[in-house]
């Protein structure tokens, strides 16, 4: 039996207080830049296990730890459908051309160490959150990079 990817995936927006963005360079894709994402495991999966577990594999943070409480995990409620690249269908079952992505921010201490998942990614770097937009390949991830200040009040005021 093939295991195809669930069309239902994540967007972990990695930043600083100072709304430094993490971005990661695909090992796949050279050039290709994004915030951590990736797909459910099972249907089952609730989508913050989805979002600790991929921000652990693709960066080494660990969301629930002492340096990153739980929560400085935020679902943003909100979520893009979007086509799939023709390059990465193949992975999904046959017929599936879209998925749907939820966004969620996560914010770490600005020294916090980053450890790649290396068949995955081939570096890191930490920009101003515009340049951070400018540089995601994906339009949805640059969309999600240019919410960032504004979650970030949000989820900063008393009332949140």
């Amino acid at each position: 039996m093939s295991h195809h990817k669930i069309p239902e995936s994540v967007l972990v927006v990695i930043h600083s207080p100072g709304l430094q963005v993490l971005l990661i360079e695909r090992a796949d894709r050279p050039g290709f830049w994004q915030s951590v994402t990736g797909s459910k495991d099972s249907w089952e999966e609730d989508l913050r296990e989805t979002a600790v577990r991929e921000v652990f594999e693709e960066t080494g943070i660990r969301v629930g730890s002492a340096q990153v409480p739980g929560e400085n995990l935020r679902n943003w409620q909100l979520s893009n459908v979007y086509e799939i690249y023709p390059v990465w269908r193949h992975r999904y079952a046959p017929g599936v051309t879209h998925n749907t992505e939820h966004v969620f921010g996560l914010t770490v201490p600005p020294e916090i160490t980053i450890r790649l998942a290396e068949r995955e990614h081939l570096q890191h770097c930490w920009l101003p959150w515009r340049e951070a937009a400018d540089q995601c390949f994906s339009p949805s991830n640059a969309e999600a990079i240019l919410q960032l200040p504004r979650y970030q009040r949000v989820f900063s005021s008393p009332a949140a």
